[in-house]
Order: structure tokens, then sequence, then C-alpha cells
């Protein structure tokens, strides 16, 4: 199976390219961390408990890393590569702390595409609105062709 073959079916817009780049945004609400504790069982005092999270280095409630890496996750599924991709290995260091209220931004750059198999490397950044980076890494993705899935049909 060619690259070029590959490319078509599974990056409907084409194969990415190194250099290419996409971005969201997102403003982290307090919910968030009710809704996110409630997934992963995470009840940390430094998301919930103001004292505590105003003795710690962070001064105040911080969310958790989940909540902040996950605006990569969307990046990854709906932009660049797009639908259908999965991280593989991801290797990323939280740097400072987000906030509720903060927008945050998140950014991938590709920096490899394989051409035997779809698979992208990626640079990868989280950006607080005061343009503080605060998760900072790489991302190794794969692609799979999804098609035009109906719900009936994945039921």
């Amino acid at each position: 199976m060619a690259g070029s073959d590959t490319s078509h079916t599974v990056w409907p817009r084409g194969a990415p390219s190194v250099g290419q780049s996409a971005e969201r945004s997102r403003t982290i609400e307090p919910s968030y961390i009710e809704l996110f504790s409630e997934l992963s069982g995470d009840y940390n005092p430094l998301h919930y408990d103001e004292a505590v999270a105003a003795a710690s280095p962070f001064g105040e409630i911080v969310v958790q890393g989940g909540i902040t890496s996950s605006i990569l996750n969307a990046v990854v599924a709906e932009d660049l590569p797009g639908p259908g991709t999965v991280f593989l290995n991801v290797n990323w260091d939280f740097v400072a702390p987000v906030r509720p209220g903060d927008t945050i931004t998140g950014r991938v750059e590709v920096t490899s595409v394989r051409e035997d198999k779809p698979i992208t490397e990626l640079e990868t950044t989280v950006t607080r609105d005061d343009e503080t980076v605060v998760l900072e890494g790489t991302a190794v993705c794969y692609t799979m062709p999804i098609g035009d899935v109906s719900p009936s049909e994945s039921a």
C-alpha cells in the first residue's frame, strides 16, 4: 500500500505536512473541576479546598492537568491531523497552573509525517490567556479511516 493511497482514505483533506499547525481555545469554567473529578476520581484538595490551595505554591485553586491537556485532544481529533486520530504517545511537561476562569489555547504543529503509515508527530503547547505556557511537549498520533458512520450504524 503506497503512502499516497493511504493519505486519501485516511486524510480526506490530504495528509498533514511538516510545519502545518492548528489551535483552539476554551475558557475553563469552575464546573469543569467537578465534572473531571466525577469522571476521573481526582478529588485532590488543590482543586477544591481554598485554604489548602492558598497554602500551596499555587496560591489558589488550580484545575486538574487532565483538563489542561484535554484541549489538545480536541485540536488533534477535530483539526489536525483530524477525525479518526488518536494519541499513541504523549510527552508533556506541565510548567504552570491553570485556574478556573483562565482561557487556554492548545496548539499543535506537525514535525513529522510517516510515508508508510498514517502516523504524525506533533509539537504541542497549551498557553493561558496571559501568554504563559502551561504545558509543552510532543505527541505521536495515529489516524485511522473512520468513514461516515451514522449513530444507528455504530450502536
